[in-house]
């Protein structure tokens, strides 16, 4: 990503940052596919935390109401621990800690290793194929579980560290993995949302130690911070009514085409 000029840069960061953080396309891979195409380079990590920032913001604002159960759930947990994980949202809270594990652990295990691949066609492409496949795969789900098992949010955890590669969609493959491992629509997206908190909220935290320039950037951070979360609070909406209705599958038409694009794009060089 390339700073074209400090709020102009960040208004058009702020909205791609809000819709593929959520929609199931891939954020890393319309990064990757921008700097292959356009030779865009890395945005300044004070612009990029603020915005990772605004769409965590964002998350909590529109999964308020489950966070706040996981939150009740997190107090019985202290007060009576057999109690607690006898309740719905106690099995929902140890459903997200443990699928936080392989995440972290798979997260700071690729971390090095992905920025290199987001250069290759070849891995991005093949990446977006299997995001369009995970997203396609939706059409033949039939669950109806609102709670993962221990064995289901560990699958599914796994599948959201594998998702730190280039071209892989965090929100469309978790919602597909849940939602082939048993889960209903509504409970997919509920459980791929409240297990990104900790996991992007780490990351910011991680990438916040090496902040050095917020002086300078303060201003535009702030505003594609508050336009990612503009963005990303719609974008988050209609992506639950989209799961909703059964229709995930339809977004396999849109990375299809890109992937064969990315695929493409040696010939054109």
């Amino acid at each position: 990503m390339l700073m074209m000029g400090a709020f102009t840069d960040a208004t058009l960061l702020g909205i791609l940052q809000g819709l593929t953080e959520f929609l199931p396309v891939s954020s890393s891979g319309h990064i990757a596919l921008a700097e292959m195409a356009l030779g865009m380079h890395d945005a300044p990590l004070t612009l990029s935390v603020l915005l990772h920032a605004g769409t965590l913001v964002a998350t909590l604002i529109v999964m308020r109401r489950d966070v706040a159960e996981l939150l009740r759930a997190g107090v019985d947990l202290l007060r009576s621990p057999r109690r607690a994980l006898g309740t719905e949202r106690g099995k929902l809270l140890l459903a997200v800690i443990l699928a936080s594990v392989p995440t972290a652990i798979l997260g700071l295990l690729l971390r090095d290793r992905v920025e290199s691949l987001g250069r290759v066609p070849l891995a991005v492409g093949l990446a977006l194929l299997a995001s369009a496949a995970a997203v396609l795969s939706t059409r033949w789900a039939r669950g109806e579980a609102q709670v993962p098992t221990l064995q289901q949010a560990l699958v599914v955890g796994l599948v959201q560290g594998v998702a730190v590669l280039p071209g892989v969609s965090r929100s469309g493959s978790t919602i597909a993995a849940a939602m082939l491992l048993g889960l209903s629509g509504d409970a997919a997206f509920r459980f791929s949302f409240l297990l990104s908190l900790p996991a992007v909220g780490g990351a910011v935290l991680l990438e916040a130690r090496h902040v050095t320039d917020l002086g300078a950037l303060a201003g535009p951070g702030a505003l594609g911070a508050l336009i990612a979360l503009g963005v990303g609070v719609l974008a988050l909406i209609g992506l639950r009514r989209v799961v909703g209705r059964g229709q995930l599958s339809l977004f396999a038409l849109y990375l299809v085409p890109l992937a064969l694009v990315v695929l493409a794009l040696p010939l054109f060089r």
